[in-house]
């Protein structure tokens, strides 16, 4: 739908340019203006190449070279280059340069330089610059930065997608942020988001859900030093992973639902063996009146059995935030530890623990 829109728009400049006559181009130096055809080149502005107009509410030209306005939208045949603004629309039906700004869309084939849109900017050719839109942008090859509030969309990148909900592009080079989801083929660099990234290949996937084809994906158990046994799920490249985990505390009562989510990085990967290195943090809640919170920063050597098990262990340093007395007692032994009466108990402490467990490959 989105791309059928944009190839509409282009469509409507083209057929706008079918029907000038194209014998020679006349030049003049500015226009004013209401709305076409209600200005100082009339009905022939669509002939001119201008470097200074200015409309109350729609204009057209051939071609801009310089400063443009209109209080609506600007209507350009050919070529746009310089400053171009309007308080809804620019439509561009050849390559923009320089800055472009409109309340609601730009739409133009390549261009080179900034375009901001209050709703989005679509092209169907090579950007080189910036795009930034408060719901989404559409190019072809990208060079520079996408930023928006929703989307962006690019068949390859090789710079910066940024995006509030999702990007979506084919090879990247560079980086995808997005707050929920990225999707690419083949990723050299990075991808964030908040919740998973999908992707052929990707060097540094960050989330707590990482599909990537030619990755790695894990379901095992873990139990640590608080008996909080966790079935989670491990998935990223070979270098980096996400972790999401679900389980059961053996140790407390009341606060025996656990949460845990974090991310992960292998290194020195020899043979069968590699260390894993992971930070996480892990929720306590339940019945009771009181909340766990535990950040840990582990070292696990794992070691391999045959493809698809792998077997991990290791120490981890732990940051634990407690909001009950019981709960504080879950941990014997306190590095360091501060207990605050001044509204309601809260511990603050921090001690060596173990992490362990075993992961099955999928």
């Amino acid at each position: 739908m989105i791309r059928t829109f944009t190839k509409v728009m282009v469509t409507l400049i083209g057929a706008l340019a079918s029907v000038v006559t194209l014998a020679q181009e006349n030049k003049r130096g500015f226009n004013l203006g209401f709305v076409y055809p209600l200005s100082i080149q009339g009905s022939q502005s669509k002939e001119y190449t201008n470097v200074f107009s200015l409309h109350a509410l729609v204009g057209l030209s051939r071609a801009e070279r310089g400063f443009t306005v209109a209080g609506f939208g600007n209507m350009i045949i050919d070529n746009a280059s310089g400053f171009q603004a309007a308080g809804f629309y620019n439509m561009i039906g050849g390559n923009a340069e320089g800055f472009k700004a409109a309340g609601f869309f730009n739409t133009y084939r390549n261009a080179t330089g900034f375009q901001a849109a209050g709703f989005a900017n679509f092209s169907k050719g090579n950007i080189t610059g910036f795009q930034a839109a408060g719901f989404m942008n559409m190019a072809h090859d990208f060079q520079g930065m996408q930023g928006a509030g929703f989307m962006n969309m690019a068949d390859s990148i090789h710079g910066v997608q940024g995006a509030g909900f999702i990007n979506i592009a084919g090879d990247v080079k560079g980086a995808q942020l997005a707050g929920y989801i990225n999707i690419a083929k083949k990723v050299k660099g990075v991808q964030v988001s908040g919740f998973i990234n999908i992707a052929d290949s990707s060097e540094y996937p960050i989330a707590p859900i990482n599909i990537i084809r030619n990755g790695e994906k894990y379901l095992g158990v873990t139990t640590d030093d608080n008996l909080s046994t966790i079935v989670a799920f491990r998935s990223g490249s070979k270098k980096l992973y996400g972790i999401v985990g679900l389980g059961y505390n053996f140790k407390n009562s009341k606060e025996v639902l656990v949460v845990q989510y974090g991310i992960g990085a292998n290194f020195f990967a020899r043979n069968n063996f590699r260390l894993k290195t992971e930070g996480t943090v892990t929720h306590l809640q339940g019945t009771g009146h009181g909340k766990v919170t535990k950040t840990s920063f582990s070292a696990l050597p794992a070691l391999r059995l045959g493809n698809n098990i792998e077997l991990f262990g290791g120490a981890s340093l732990n940051f634990t935030n407690t909001t009950s007395a019981e709960d504080s007692d879950m941990v014997r032994h306190y590095i360091w530890h501060h207990t605050s009466y001044r509204d309601d108990y809260r511990l603050y402490g921090m001690h060596i623990g173990y992490t362990a467990g075993l992961h099955i490959g999928i």
